[in-house]
C-alpha cells in the first residue's frame, strides 16, 4: 500500500506523519518552527526516509493557492518574517517526484471535519479556530473554497460589545475585526491578565460570546453552512459554546427559520470531533486527493 506524507504547518511547531493510504498512521514528527532554513531540511529527510508517494499540506499563510501562479505553494505576507515570502511546497518537493496538495491549515481541518468529524456528510460546512489568531476554513458545495486568495474569516469587522473597555481590539491592520476582538491575545488585553483563572461568570466570557456570536451570525446569512464547527484554546472553556449558541439565536432575530436552528442548536454549532489533529488528518487528505487525481481519478 502506498504511503502518504501529511504536513501541519504552524506557527509554533510543525507536525508531520506518514499514513498508508487507507488512514493507517506509521509515523508522527513534531518539529519547533525556526526559521526555514532551520525547520524545512528535517522535514524533508522524514518524507523522504518514508519515500512518500504523495505529499499533503495545511499551511499557516497567507499562502498563494493558484496552481497557475510562478509562486504557487508559497508563503506570502505573513507576520512571521523569515517565511514571508517562502516557497514552501518548492522546497518540500526538492528532488522529488511526487504528486502534492497545499492549502491552510483551517481549510485542512475543515475537510476532515467534513470527511471524518463532527460535519460528516455535509455539504457545506465552517470550520473556525480561535487561539493565539482566528482562521477559518469553508467546504462550499463539496469543495474547499479559495476565490480570490482563500478567506480570512478572523478578520471580518465587528460590531463592539457596550461593556467592552477595548473596543478597538488589538489587531494591528484592523480596528474591531474578529481576531482583534476575540483571539486570546484580546482576552488578555481585556482582562489584563490570564483569563484561565476566571470564573465562568467573569463579565469577559459574556463579551467573548457576543463576538463569536456575531461571527457565526455573519457565516450563517453569506455562506449559509449546514454545520458551523468552533475549536481552537479559547474554546476550551466549556461555558463558551453553549453562551454561543444562545446569543446566535438571539443575534438573529428568527430571520432564518430553520429547524437546524431553531430546534437543534446544539448539533449546528458545535465542537470539532478531531481536535487537536484536524489540521494534521486533513493534510494527510489533501495529500490523497492529489494521489487519487495523479491516478486519473
Amino acid at each position: 500500500m502506498r504511503k502518504i506524507g501529511a504536513l501541519e504547518a504552524g506557527g509554533t511547531k510543525m507536525v508531520l506523519a506518514v499514513y498508508l493510504e487507507d488512514g493507517t498512521e506509521l509515523e508522527r514528527l513534531t518539529l519547533p518552527t525556526e526559521t526555514p532554513e532551520e525547520t524545512v531540511p528535517p522535514m524533508i529527510a522524514f518524507f523522504r526516509r518514508h519515500q512518500v508517494d504523495a505529499l499533503g499540506i495545511g499551511s499557516f499563510g497567507p499562502l498563494q493557492l493558484d496552481p497557475a501562479a510562478p509562486d504557487y505553494g508559497s508563503i506570502t505576507s505573513t507576520p512571521k518574517l523569515k517565511w514571508k515570502d517562502y516557497p514552501l511546497l518548492k522546497r518540500l518537493l526538492d528532488g522529488m517526484d511526487i504528486p502534492a496538495k497545499i492549502d491552510t491549515d483551517v481549510n485542512a481541518a475543515v475537510l476532515a471535519e467534513v470527511e471524518l468529524g463532527a460535519a460528516r456528510g455535509c455539504r457545506n460546512a465552517v470550520y473556525v479556530t480561535i487561539g493565539t489568531g482566528v482562521g477559518g476554513g469553508v467546504y462550499a458545495e463539496g469543495k474547499l473554497l479559495h476565490g480570490l486568495v482563500h478567506p480570512e474569516l478572523g478578520h471580518m469587522l465587528l460590531r463592539p460589545h457596550p461593556e467592552d473597555p477595548n473596543p478597538r481590539g488589538v489587531c494591528p491592520y484592523h480596528e474591531g475585526c474578529m481576531e482583534g476582538l476575540a483571539a486570546g491575545p484580546a482576552i488578555g488585553a481585556r482582562v489584563q491578565g490570564d483569563a484561565r483563572d476566571l470564573p465562568d461568570d467573569h463579565p469577559t466570557f459574556a463579551i467573548e460570546a457576543y463576538y463569536l456570536a456575531q461571527m457565526c451570525v455573519n457565516l450563517i446569512l453569506t455562506l449559509s453552512p449546514q454545520k458551523i464547527v468552533l475549536g481552537g484554546g479559547v474554546l476550551g472553556r466549556e461555558c463558551l459554546l453553549p453562551m454561543v449558541r444562545r446569543e446566535t439565536l438571539r443575534l438573529l432575530g428568527g430571520y432564518v427559520q430553520h429547524p437546524a436552528i431553531l430546534q437543534d442548536m446544539d448539533n449546528y454549532i458545535v465542537a470539532p470531533e478531531l481536535f487537536p489533529v484536524s489540521g494534521l488528518v486533513g493534510s494527510f487528505l489533501l495529500g490523497k486527493q492529489a494521489l487519487m487525481e495523479a491516478d486519473g481519478q
